[in-house]
């Protein structure tokens, strides 16, 4: 383990980095970090002590945990009646296995095709996929990752329908030919018995029936195959004999078919909206023709037709009607009807209306066996965006409760935080606050989805992760133990006036659309203090209550205005001074363009916010309560900026944010704004540049003529997601790390070549800065402008690009640390860190006493310090003089509106940092300061640059956090080209570099957060959160979280059938599917037509069963296949050789015949 002697570094005596710069990142694409001491200092105020790290490469590793929420773009749903586990597929290749909560199982086809269909093989373990690029994989689910243990791939035609019976390893696939192959399920070998259309149809029919659409054995005879075609053909065929036993035809196309369990008739559904039911006795007609939803005539005539019915089940009771089952079928007269699911039982009629469109249902039955009564006792109806199970046992069809968090993506999620190791009690209290809001009329049944097992694993300690939504919801979800449960639900718009419908125009909103998004939170769990900012310029202040409260809220409004400037020529030396400033009031002012603008004819909108707060009294329920809100105003016609960064801290009362322009910090405690500046007033006269101070807004206009880039119409999604610090010039990003001012000397010898590549007569020219309003090129090519760009996870700045030239505020932090160089004591302050990689420290005089604390006033002031980095500052730390992480200082949580706390100068109860440290700050300390291109670690006082590490050349990052891992701290990062990358504190060593993720979406880039103890999240689809570790240990441990899919169940057994029933209801003799499909009987079947890919399943199964006798047979099974699989090759080239060999005698014989009489002299 390496020590470091700080003391020799600050003397000059280390020439070199104290590690090598061995980061994995050296070319990779995180651009070659380099690590190397940031300079010497003097003796006084600098660490002596030696800093032991202990966080090696060893303690990391990346991989997935869990993924939660809604499957996105679900295809397919799939069932297992005996061990109760439902399996849904999606367009994206994915699957999800769904159990008891706390069984939930992520897996993914690596050919990323759509899943059209599944089917478990029923108490086995396992399960079929059908893809949409024809291939069939058997998944193995008896392990915690299934993984796939076969594959087939179609090479000639399409898979449109599978069915397995249950108890066969024989699988039936029609396509779209009309032809039906037969798969062995063991072997994942096609059979040579083939069922084709032109043999299954009428020699008399001229017309091709079209594709399989249905696939079912009867219940009565397994050796009977119902094959349903679309084009409203139906085939009996007789396995055995191998003809058709009776042929029906309709003349509406079919969509599904269902067996009534005797096997005597079945239902079918047709695109007219129409059932059909047949008997087997009379085939030539339906013996019954039903439109459920269809108008009946008045003069006799067949009831009008309705939309397809997509899918029918019909399923018996022994005690009752039969239950018939629908999906689609209404009455085109009714276009704006919902998605609805009809449920026919005796003469009674249900319709339940869905809020999204059906993709599937599945009748959940007692019993797997097909000739029995079914008794369905639940639906389950997958829709786009939603899973319902419909409780059938009860008259009023309620449905059950679902307990897996699948609303996440209620409203769209626009921005996510994630907190490890929270104080114990918060989740307890959040959940008995959020229980009372839940809804009534559920089953009183248990969720029937119920398979898998679950323990509570190693891992204890609780976790919160906290989810910003689009209609201004705020969720609050517990995910302790890779699980997630929805503990409590914010409401942030209950604090503002509801929008009347046809204002929109006339107010002052500047987004039309969820003008109550939630850009940005922050919490504080020791505290309870929450602090949501929302796209509509404002910020709200929470304190949490176990008591309800009726009460007005209060609300302050910021207003910043500054002077218009002059045109700016392309010199920037011709820029005009910026006037007195004590005449010039700081201004925050938003980007103007943008497609999201309202401007209102008429009048100039002026001290207006962009919403309207209520003003009158407010019940508040439990929970978190409205403290304050705080809004920026309209100036002058300009529509607030947007806000980039946010902090709040309960120790000393404030909340400070900060937007493009400039900062503002509120004391909500007097419920007084302190301070709201342009961000270039804040150096005030300890600006390192000496450049000509100038007003933040301008209207920046170029004499030389450039092209602007894109005013025309972006999404609002769009606008997020400029990089930080991308320049545009003519449309083109010039400079990734381009920093130009155009308004003064603040150029340094790299600004300088920055400046030159430009090319000649190109002014310095640069678009607004907010945390990450710059647009710039993925990594990656995608098909769309919009993919092309993303948004950092802390900026959402929905402003157009501007012509101003601005430094945006976009890190903010409150801690005790050392303000000034000869400071001897540390003191509260505010770090500031802005877009152009400039951090500025801010004093905060704090009333002496707790009592004065309502009363004196707060003051803020520059400290006269300015430290600098390249790229946009992202975040900050401070470690002590012991290298441990120190906690901000925070007051402990107590009840603002309880009942034993009549007068209100109780006193607050304050913890002002870490209790590792709490006895002796030392006299120095460590800031650990990120931006987008660099980490750097200054030692404080002395403010002394220790360590720089150099993080990415080519890209940027998206999100740092200084986490806590194994009781240690070290900084993660994720950078836009993907890489995850984790260094050590306070030496900045890389310790992780892993290219995970593309970025290809911005949603990725604008929801990744790391937290403590090796945790990170972010959104992988508009529906579901993907977790992952990138700590060894959990990776380690992983296996022990997860769920069990499978648990040996008993195959309940089959009903005895009666004697006379066994004599007259069916078939006699017993059907050996084997003796017909296997390959002695019938065949091989042609290798051009599919092939067989052995899987990595099969591996990971021997891994899971290795020493046994399973092992060995898996491990034998194997080799087999692989045996057989060469021979087969060996045995094509074989044939093929011979073919060569036959055709060349045959040449050799005809040229021997053309020459056999010929004399030498006539060749």
């Amino acid at each position: 383990m390496k020590k470091f002697n700080f003391r020799k570094v600050l003397d000059g005596l280390a020439a070199a980095s104290p590690v090598g710069s061995s980061g994995g990142g050296s070319g990779s694409g995180a651009g070659g970090g380099s690590v190397h001491p940031g300079g010497t200092a003097g003796a006084a105020g600098t660490p002596r002590e030696e800093i032991q790290e202990t966080l090696t490469s060893d303690y990391f590793q990346i991989c997935k945990t869990v993924r939660h929420g809604f499957p996105y773009l679900p295809t397919a749903l799939a069932f297992d009646p005996v061990q109760k586990i439902l399996a849904i597929g999606t367009r994206t290749g994915a699957i999800r296995i769904l159990g008891r909560p706390g069984v939930d199982c992520y897996c993914q086809h690596e050919s990323g095709a759509a899943v059209l269909q599944l089917q478990f093989l029923i108490n086995e373990g396992a399960l079929v996929s059908a893809c949409a690029d024809d291939a069939l994989h058997l998944w193995n689910l008896r392990q915690k990752r299934p993984a796939i243990l076969h594959s087939l791939k179609f090479n000639r035609e399409r898979i449109t329908y599978c069915h397995l019976p249950f108890q066969s390893k024989w699988l039936y696939v029609g396509t779209e030919r009309g032809n039906t192959h037969i798969v062995n399920i063991e072997s994942f070998i096609l059979s040579g018995y083939v069922i084709m259309w032109n043999k299954a149809i009428e020699l008399s029919t001229k017309t091709h029936p079209g594709p399989v659409v249905h696939l079912s054995d009867s219940p009565r005879d397994e050796g009977k195959l119902l094959i349903g075609y679309e084009n409203g053909t139906i085939v009996f065929w007789d396995l055995r004999s191998k003809r058709a036993d009776l042929r029906a035809y309709y003349d509406e196309a079919i969509h599904s078919v269902a067996w009534h369990h005797e096997g005597k008739q079945f239902m079918c559904s047709h695109s007219d909206g129409s059932l059909t039911l047949w008997n087997l006795k009379s085939p030539n007609r339906p013996f019954q023709t039903t439109i459920p939803h269809g108008k009946v005539q008045r003069d006799g005539k067949k009831p009008e037709s309705c939309k397809p019915i997509l899918k029918v089940e019909y399923k018996t009771c022994k005690n009752s009607e039969p239950f018939v089952i629908f999906s689609g079928g209404l009455s085109y007269d009714k276009p704006c009807r919902r998605p609805s699911l009809t449920i026919m039982h005796g003469k009674a009629i249900t319709v339940l209306e869905m809020d999204h469109p059906i993709v599937d249902f599945l009748t959940l039955c007692e019993t797997p066996y097909p000739n029995e009564f079914q008794e369905p006792y639940a639906v389950v109806v997958l829709l786009e965006k939603d899973l319902i199970v419909v409780d059938l046992t009860q008259s009023n069809f309620p449905i059950f409760e679902n307990p897996y968090p699948i609303d996440i993506h209620e409203s769209p999620v626009t921005c996510t935080e994630y907190f490890a190791d929270c104080p114990p009690d918060l989740i307890p209290v959040l959940y008995s606050v959020g229980a009372k809001h839940k809804k009534q009329g559920y089953s009183n049944k248990e969720w029937p989805i119920s398979g898998g097992a679950w323990n509570l694993g190693a891992q204890t300690y609780p976790e919160i992760i906290i989810t910003g939504h689009a209609d201004g919801s705020v969720k609050f979800w517990d995910a302790s133990a890779i699980t997630l449960q929805m503990l409590y639900k914010l409401k942030t718009s209950k604090v503002f006036e509801k929008q009347k419908v046809g204002e929109g125009k006339a107010t002052a909103e500047i987004v039309e659309e969820d003008p109550f998004a939630v850009q940005m939170m922050y919490w504080c769990p020791e505290s309870r203090i929450f602090c949501v900012a929302g796209v509509s310029a404002y910020v709200i202040v929470y304190r949490f209550s176990k008591h309800e409260v009726n009460t007005e809220i209060a609300s302050l409004e910021v207003r910043l205005q500054c002077e218009v400037e002059d045109i700016i020529t392309p010199e920037p030396e011709t820029n005009p001074p910026f006037p007195d400033a004590s005449s010039q009031l700081p201004s925050l002012k938003s980007l103007s363009g943008s497609t999201n603008t309202v401007t209102c004819e008429g009048t100039m909108k002026d001290s207006i916010p962009c919403l309207s707060v209520k003003a009158r009294p407010v019940r508040m329920p439990p929970g978190y309560q409205a403290d304050l809100v705080i809004q920026l105003v309209w100036v002058d016609g300009e529509p607030p900026q947007q806000i980039t960064s946010l902090a709040v801290n309960s120790a000393y009362g404030l909340v400070a944010f900060g937007n493009c322009n400039g900062l503002a910090v509120v004391d909500f405690m007097q419920k007084t704004v302190l301070l709201s500046m342009g961000t270039l007033d804040l150096y005030g006269s300890s600006d390192p540049y000496q450049r000509q101070p100038r007003s933040p807004r301008k209207s920046r206009q170029f004499a030389a003529g450039l092209t602007e880039l894109s005013d025309s119409p972006v999404s609002l999604e769009l606008e997020r997601c400029k990089s930080p610090t991308s320049d545009h010039v003519n449309g083109h990003c010039t400079s990734p790390t381009s920093q130009s001012c155009g308004s003064g000397k603040r150029l340094s010898s790299a600004d300088v070549s920055r400046a030159n590549r430009r090319g000649p007569g190109r002014p310095p020219f640069r678009k607004a800065q907010s945390a990450a309003c710059m647009e710039i090129s993925l990594p990656v090519t995608t098909e769309e402008n919009r993919e092309n760009s993303f948004s950092r996870s802390r900026s959402s700045s929905v402003s157009s690009i501007d012509r101003d030239s601005k430094e945006a505020i976009t890190a903010l932090y409150f801690m005790e640390s050392f303000a000034r160089k000869n400071d001897s004591a540390v003191s509260s302050c505010l770090w500031v860190g802005t877009g152009l990689g400039m951090v500025i420290i801010l004093s905060l005089n704090l009333p002496a006493s707790d009592d004065l604390r309502q009363s004196e006033p707060v003051v803020v002031s520059p400290s006269g310090t300015v430290l600098t980095l390249k790229g946009a500052v992202l975040t900050f730390a401070c470690l002590d003089c012991m290298g441990t992480l120190t906690h901000r200082p925070y007051e402990v949580w107590r009840d603002p509106h309880s009942a034993d706390d009549g007068d209100k100068t109780r006193k607050r109860k304050l913890v002002m940092h870490s209790p590792s440290s709490s006895q002796d700050m030392g006299d120095h300390q460590f800031a650990v300061i990120c931006s987008e291109k660099q980490a750097k670690v200054f030692s404080l006082p002395s403010q002394t640059c220790l360590y720089v590490h150099n993080i990415t050349e080519t890209s940027f990052l998206l999100r740092a956090d200084v986490v806590t891992l194994c009781n240690s701290v070290c900084l993660a990062c994720f950078c836009a080209n993907g890489h995850i990358m984790t260094l050590s504190l306070p030496s900045l060593r890389p310790l992780l570099d892993i290219n995970y993720l593309p970025v290809t979406d911005m949603r990725i880039a604008r929801t990744f957060c790391f937290t403590n103890e090796g945790q990170a999240l972010y959104l992988s689809s508009p529906t579901e959160i993907q977790r992952l570790t990138y700590s060894q240990e959990m990776c380690d441990n992983l296996q022990d979280m997860l769920g069990d899919l499978f648990t040996p169940v008993e195959t309940p057994e089959a009903q005895n059938r009666g004697f006379l029933k066994g004599l007259f209801g069916g078939s006699g003799q017993a059907f050996d599917r084997e003796e017909l499909f296997g390959e002695a009987t019938a065949g091989k079947a042609s290798r051009s037509l599919a092939q067989h890919i052995p899987g990595s399943g099969g591996i990971e199964g021997v891994r899971g069963a290795a020493g046994g006798v399973i092992g060995d047979l898996t491990r034998a099974r194997i080799a087999l296949d692989e045996r057989g699989q060469k021979l087969g090759e060996l045995d094509e080239r074989t044939a093929s050789m011979m073919a060569s060999a036959e055709a060349f005698s045959k040449h050799a014989h005809e040229v021997m015949l053309k020459y056999k009489d010929k004399k030498w002299y006539q060749f």
